[in-house]
């Protein structure tokens, strides 16, 4: 990919984060958490993540903690301990946040998606709203199941009988867990308008009026 001019790129990112809308929730202050807002923290620097961003979803989560703690454990779940493999599983990941545009979703698990081994050029055309026709037929499997599902809200005999052959009767029962996951984060993120981090490009263009 052709290098962007340093003031170039300077200039975007300034045009990128003035038109990030505001959050819609404070952020919550670390120093004053309440022993509910301190449990998830605790939970998720002792888990599979490794480290509490007080940013994305967790920093919504903190408001309603009582739901949030099942919330990330659900999620915990989801992403670390299933039989769908992590590729699979992250690609799918990559399929709802394109579909609902979730900046933060995006940002955060591209660059999850190619540590597993998603190519650079599917995760280009998911991101594009292309079908990504260079992925691997597993790939396409979970692609034409994601869409079905989201557009029509069903899914066909032939489009399941493909993924139930990659993944069996728990690990189908499995990816449908994962996208829902995921479908709520995305409406956590954009509902409440969680930003991505201070000079990272938005993935996607915000609606106007939003």
């Amino acid at each position: 990919m052709p290098k962007t001019p340093n003031g170039a790129r300077s200039r975007q990112l300034r045009k990128t984060a003035a038109t990030q809308p505001e959050p819609r929730l404070p952020a919550v202050a670390m120093d004053q958490l309440t022993p509910d807002q301190r449990a998830i923290v605790d939970a998720i620097n002792a888990g599979p993540r490794g480290r509490f961003m007080n940013a994305g979803p967790f920093a919504v989560f903190l408001h309603a903690p009582t739901f949030g703690m099942l919330a990330q454990q659900l999620g915990g779940h989801l992403r670390f301990k299933t039989s769908v493999p992590p590729r699979l599983s992250e690609f799918a990941i990559l399929c709802t946040g394109r579909y609902w545009k979730a900046q933060f979703e995006w940002y955060a698990h591209a660059r999850i998606a190619l540590q597993q081994g998603v190519k650079e050029a599917t995760i280009r055309d998911l991101h594009a709203g292309r079908t990504p026709k260079s992925a691997p037929r597993d790939e396409m499997a979970i692609y034409a199941f994601v869409k079905e599902l989201y557009t029509t809200r069903r899914v066909s005999n032939a489009t399941y009988a493909r993924v139930h052959k990659l993944l069996g009767d728990g690990g189908t029962v499995e990816l449908v867990g994962i996208l829902g996951y995921y479908v709520l984060i995305s409406m956590t993120l954009n509902v409440f308008r969680m930003p991505v981090p201070d000079g990272v490009e938005q993935p996607f263009r915000e609606p106007a009026g939003n």
